[in-house]
């Protein structure tokens, strides 16, 4: 089945990291992926285009199904291969709907991490303000005390099993981490980090540019 998949890629990026941690929860290993590079603009190339004409990545085909959005493609694969690998998608009800809520609300986060993190890239620098960037890393923090707060009831995202919400919410906890957030600062989500990291899904997964540069950045060191 996996030989049906096409996967292209760019290293770091959490859409695309989510894709490929589902793939390896649900034994899919040995689809058809390419790695591309965001600095060369290849996620501009025909080769996306066909797949995903608005030029982003991930880009993810099987067989005839087309799935760019991280999220689709992930709840796809949740569906179609539920008795294969992990299950990932809680039976009881309320479990489940946990896992959604926790899914959907990790938008928010993406968004307001993106706010700070891709200011300068985003804002041209005659727009730039000091207070607005005040703002967004305030809108920020407070956005991750809500996370910490959640992981107080339990070790994963939606309870006490690793679950869909943490193949969508990891990704953007270690970009945080990749970005400077401080682990003191930030106990729950640092131990949930330093947790989910050691799953053999993730390891395999590991962004190949983090490997060969394991520092990252300070955005975040002094939020």
């Amino acid at each position: 089945m996996a030989k049906d998949m096409t996967l292209l890629w760019g290293s770091g990026s959490p859409p695309c990291w989510r894709v490929m941690i589902m793939l390896e929860e649900k034994k899919l290993q040995g689809y058809n992926q390419k790695l591309l590079s965001f600095e060369k603009m290849e996620h501009k190339s025909p080769e996306v285009m066909e797949i995903n004409p608005r030029g982003q990545l991930p880009a993810f085909k099987h067989g005839n199904c087309i799935l760019n959005e991280s999220y689709a493609a992930c709840l796809y694969l949740g569906c179609q291969f539920k008795d294969q690998g992990d299950k990932l998608i809680p039976e009881k009800c309320c479990e489940q709907a946990l896992m959604y809520q926790r899914m959907f609300e990790a938008q928010t986060l993406n968004e307001k991490m993106a706010n700070v993190i891709y200011y300068n890239w985003k804002v041209p620098e005659g727009e730039r303000h000091d207070s607005a960037v005040k703002r967004n890393r305030e809108a920020l923090a407070a956005e991750l005390k809500l996370w910490e707060g959640y992981l107080e009831k339990g070790p994963f995202m939606a309870g006490s099993n690793f679950s869909l919400a943490d193949v969508i919410v990891f990704p953007s906890v270690a970009y945080l981490f990749r970005f400077g957030l401080c682990a003191e600062r930030y106990p729950k989500l640092a131990a949930y980090y330093n947790c989910v990291k050691k799953r053999p899904s993730i390891q395999a997964t590991w962004p190949p540019t983090w490997l060969e540069n394991p520092e990252g950045q300070d955005v975040l060191k002094d939020l």
